[in-house]
């Protein structure tokens, strides 16, 4: 009788999974990593925001700055020492304080590669990092010469060159502060399925289902806003249509990166709510010039003569993209060239006539790269890549079209020698030409490419250590000229994602450059 009744005192206890609320989201695909520092995709991106603080954070919906882990920050007169003013009290979900001393470490093991928790030590690439930050601790192309700790609340950033867009930077999810204690103990598989990540922010993570799905709770000590329900699973989805089914029997509450046709489908359902992201993308094509044909710039031209981008646009987003010959998204027009046409010219016969002048008037064979997981940027990646395999084929290049897993797929393309052609894109992480031209034509964001260019190199030096719009826009209007001559990098869209929710689904509002947050969604009525 004594144990009865302790069992159903601990039965009383446990709150009823019947009457827990859950708030579940259709993901594109699963995470790369967890582990911040090591990642440049949106599939990775969208946790790590729900797990950690960033030092700066985008107001809700928008491109512009809020404080985040940081209250506030300042330059100095160059913008070559930034200091940031950290919340007081802060505790990262293990209980450990989120203060200076944490912020400096996690900087560090990002930035230098000999650190005891860095690259060389865990095995990890900190990608993001070396394409945002210019390089490692070192390398001649880092931005940053210094961070310390000055007393409990205060970082100090010393920059070996005037960098305006510092906090931008710190603000996208790439740079979530983890947990030192829970770094040091998980080692080398921290940010994984063995070893979950640890943050100070809305969400702690409680399971992690490789192929499947994430599942994380409220955290009720988080400073800012705190979800009203009880649950959030990230289920991992790569289908689109498979998404939208989910989506339409009630097995998600909302879900992105659905197929823009699918939007007669999203408006024809009273149970549904469509919701258009802003566009802030772009989707292109990419040659490696190490290839001996796309070494010949005419090859590269031919190829970007050949390709239909305006019908491939028009069969594929459904009226939700545009296609021109700029690299940055519509909203950075300022910063592009009036030289620069409006768009490549599609001109199948002089591309044929570009091939002979290469001395290929026979054509060859390339490998054509789609990535297997629908983006915002390329919602259908196989059929658009058959679409630009015929154009090529047209003119004599036979395109063998190959794919694999998404996480290798990022991998082998950094990879010597390289994919010969292959699709990529960019969602920018902050209103600046910067994020968009550093991160596929910066000195050490050229692997797939083996393109670089000094004089780029120099201009986004130039835009990046001002503050002026005029600066800033001379300067981008250059790259801009400069890259379109290159032919190494095709903007095939810039796309204005579909994503959809149920119809209880209230308070969501991404933003051009994030998702989240999610903690701000309430889900009245939701049976």
């Amino acid at each position: 009788m004594f144990n009865k009744i302790i069992l159903a005192t601990l039965v009383l206890s446990i709150p009823s999974a019947a009457g827990a609320i859950s708030l579940v989201y259709g993901a594109g695909g699963e995470p790369v990593s967890l582990d911040s520092g090591t990642i440049s995709d949106g599939n990775s991106s969208t946790p790590q925001t729900l797990v950690y603080d960033t030092l700066v954070k985008f107001k809700k919906g928008t491109s512009n700055l809020a404080p985040g882990l940081a209250l506030q920050w300042k330059a100095n007169k160059d913008a070559t020492e930034w200091t940031f003013y950290l919340r007081p009290g802060v505790k990262f979900t293990d209980g450990t304080p989120a203060n200076a001393e944490a912020v400096v470490f996690n900087i560090n093991r990002w930035w230098d590669q000999d650190a005891p928790t860095g690259a060389k030590a865990f095995g990890k690439t900190f990608i993001s990092w070396q394409f945002v930050m210019g390089g490692f601790k070192g390398e001649p192309n880092t931005l940053l010469k210094s961070v310390r700790a000055d007393g409990t609340n205060k970082v100090v950033f010393t920059l070996t060159r005037p960098f305006a867009p510092l906090p931008e930077t710190m603000a996208t999810s790439f740079f979530g502060i983890a947990s030192p204690t829970a770094i040091k103990k998980a080692g080398a598989k921290y940010g994984t399925p063995a070893a979950l990540p640890v943050g100070s922010g809305p969400f702690v993570m409680q399971s992690w289902t490789s192929g499947d799905r994430i599942t994380l709770v409220p955290n009720n000590n988080f400073w800012g806003n705190k979800a009203k329900y009880d649950q959030l699973i990230l289920r991992f989805i790569k289908d689109p249509s498979a998404r939208l089914n989910e989506l339409k029997s009630g097995n998600i509450d909302f879900t992105t990166d659905l197929n823009p046709e699918q939007l007669g489908a999203v408006k024809a359902d009273k149970n549904l709510t469509p919701v258009l992201i802003p566009s802030f993308n772009v989707g292109t094509l990419s040659l490696n010039t190490a290839n001996k044909y796309l070494a010949n710039e005419k090859v590269r031209r031919a190829i970007f003569t050949a390709i239909n981008k305006k019908a491939i646009v028009d069969s594929f987003w459904n009226g939700l993209g545009v296609s021109d010959a700029n690299f940055l998204p519509p909203a950075l027009d300022w910063a592009n060239s009036q030289k620069v046409p409006a768009d490549y010219k599609y001109d199948p016969a002089t591309a044929k006539k570009l091939l002979a002048e290469a001395g290929y008037p026979n054509g060859f064979t390339l490998d054509l790269w789609y990535m297997p997981v629908s983006r915002p940027y390329f919602p259908t990646p196989k059929p658009i890549a058959e679409a630009m395999a015929a154009d090529l084929g047209a003119i004599g290049i036979k395109v063998n079209l190959k794919t694999e897993d998404w996480a290798k797929y990022l991998q082998d393309r950094l990879k010597a020698p390289g994919f010969d052609m292959h699709m990529i894109g960019w969602t920018g992480p902050y209103a600046s030409p910067y994020t968009f031209y550093y991160t596929y034509f910066g000195d050490e964001s050229s692997q797939d490419s083996n393109y670089k260019n000094a004089k780029i190199s120099e201009l986004l030096r130039q835009a990046s250590a001002s503050s002026e719009r005029a600066v800033q826009a001379a300067a981008y209007a250059q790259i801009n000229e400069l890259t379109y001559e290159a032919n190494v990098r095709l903007p095939v869209v810039h796309s204005r994602p579909l994503a959809a929710t149920r119809s209880y689904v209230r308070g969501w509002v991404p933003g051009p450059s994030t998702l989240t947050p999610f903690e701000d969604i309430t889900l009245d009525g939701k049976k």
